[in-house]
């Protein structure tokens, strides 16, 4: 039977810890130093030369244990393109989340039905319609800043409903 060369053993056991402080069991870190010392011998084999043999073996050997880490959890890995499996996700809202914005809705449309119906059409046409200060000031035939003033009544409306939730 062939004697491995005195410096194996250590870096069996240098390996070996490497493996475990990287959370592989004893004796599965042993088979994965077994296993990259075969690939070291058949690469030489092969023709190769390996100028660092502990380099080689570690690197092989975390090659390994990625490998067997990821095919012990194959089923967590989908070969679908991520846009397919949105279909798994339901982004639909909680009947939480739907009744907390109904309540908010009340809230802001009680908010706004008490400021005057010219501030409310302003702040509409402003925040939903997405029309410019200047646009609706040519609409109504009113200054810009009569414009700021309606969108401002509204705005303080809807923080004063905001600050007595």
């Amino acid at each position: 039977m062939a004697r491995l060369p005195n410096f194996l053993p250590k870096y069996f056991r240098r390996t070996k810890g490497i493996l475990m402080r990287r959370g592989t069991r004893p004796e599965d870190a042993e088979d994965l130093i077994q296993d990259a010392f075969i690939k070291m011998q058949q690469y030489c084999a092969k023709g190769g030369e390996v100028h660092q043999p502990e380099g080689f073996l570690v690197r092989t050997a975390l090659r390994l244990a990625a490998n067997a880490h990821r095919d012990a959890h194959a089923d967590l890995y989908v070969d679908k393109k991520v846009d397919e499996l949105t279909l798994l996700i339901d982004t639909n809202p909680t009947p939480d989340e739907v009744f907390a914005a109904d309540e908010c809705l009340m809230r802001m449309r009680t908010a706004l039905d008490g400021v005057n119906a010219r501030s409310r059409e302003v702040f509409f046409m402003h925040r939903f319609d997405g029309l410019t200060q200047p646009d609706i000031a040519l609409r109504f035939g009113i200054s810009v800043s009569a414009v700021e003033k309606h969108i401002a009544i509204a705005l303080a409306a809807l923080a004063e409903a905001s600050l007595r939730e």
